[in-house]
């Protein structure tokens, strides 16, 4: 029977691999874009600055960008070394698609990966103005792979089935994927905090994003019980880790919310996750979502979260950027 060793909730957000001088040019993008979502609605970004006012100017300096993008990258180093302290035989990785991986023709609303192998390489096009200067965070220059773990992917595809879910199940990157490899949301834990260097793994992916099967948030915080019980009576490895990939708020940073979700994670506190508006989990602040069945799982175990930082990475004066959050349970 294998033993939940740690669980870990990461950001993954572009700044935290963009030099701090250049998170202007995701700003940029900013301005210019005319649906920014926050708190339930859509603004331009004028009305956005009206709606937030007086701004963030203060904090979008460089000597702050710098200040904050040196936490992030210690609170990465703080989980990495975690993760070699728990020294798991596998990892768990919850995580999510941008149409990196599956396309319009296909949106499973949770997925399981169970290939002996998983490919992770540098995104080859630019999607968005300031996204390739992140890329030597997500992957190394010519791409590497991973082990996979079949047999605990298996195990988790039989246990959620017995328990009313109808996961999709992937053995390799789908033709036609627009990533070479895996999505940014995993190739960015196996790059930057395992160091390329991870145990077998399942990445587990959510469709948080796209319309009309995203999973509830009641849904991801039963999935996450199930993937406690199906890891505790996995019989092929005695270590197991959880991780989760993803938010926080963003690309709208809210740090009221963002305190109410941690300290909500804090408490082990699955009631008020889920009492949580569906319609904030948007662009984004949806990834979010990929948290919980982590939460779950841990509280489940009886864990006690603790926080390594937060850090609100404000990029302009209406708000827009990306609040990291970076956690774990042990």
């Amino acid at each position: 029977m294998a033993e939940i060793v740690l669980g870990i909730g990461t950001a993954h957000g572009p700044l935290l691999s963009t030099p701090p001088e250049k998170w202007d040019l995701r700003a940029q993008a900013d301005r210019e874009n005319k649906k920014h979502w926050y708190r339930g609605r859509t603004y331009d970004f004028e009305s956005l600055l009206r709606e937030r006012a007086p701004g963030f100017s203060a904090q979008t300096g460089i000597e702050t960008r710098r200040e904050r993008h040196a936490r992030c990258r210690a609170a990465l180093d703080v989980l990495g070394h975690k993760f070699l302290e728990a020294a798991p035989e596998a990892v768990v990785i919850v995580g999510n698609d941008q149409r990196e991986y599956f396309g319009e023709d296909l949106t499973p609303s949770i997925t399981v990966y169970r290939g002996a192998e998983i490919f992770n390489a540098r995104e080859t096009h630019e999607p968005a103005p300031g996204l390739n200067i992140a890329e030597p965070g997500n992957a190394p220059e010519q791409g590497t792979s991973y082990p996979g773990a079949p047999a605990l992917a298996d195990h988790i595809l039989d246990c959620l089935s017995e328990e009313g879910f109808d996961p999709a199940q992937s053995n390799s990157r789908p033709k036609g994927a627009s990533r070479p490899g895996i999505p940014h949301a995993y190739g960015f834990v196996y790059h930057t905090i395992l160091r390329d260097n991870p145990p077998p793994s399942v990445p587990i992916i959510l469709n948080v994003h796209f319309p009309h099967n995203q999973p509830k948030i009641g849904r991801c915080l039963a999935l996450g019980r199930t993937l406690q019980r199906a890891i505790r009576s996995f019989q092929g490895a005695g270590r197991v880790a959880l991780v989760a990939s993803g938010g926080l708020t963003h690309f709208v940073v809210d740090e009221e919310f963002d305190h109410e979700v941690l300290q909500a994670i804090d408490r082990g506190d699955e009631d008020a996750l889920g009492r949580l508006p569906e319609n904030v989990f948007k662009v984004g602040t949806a990834e979010i979502k990929n948290w919980f069945p982590v939460v779950a799982a841990m509280n489940a175990e009886g864990r006690r979260s603790h926080q390594v930082d937060y850090v609100p990475c404000y990029r302009s004066e209406a708000g827009t950027g990306n609040a990291m959050g970076f956690i774990y349970w042990e």
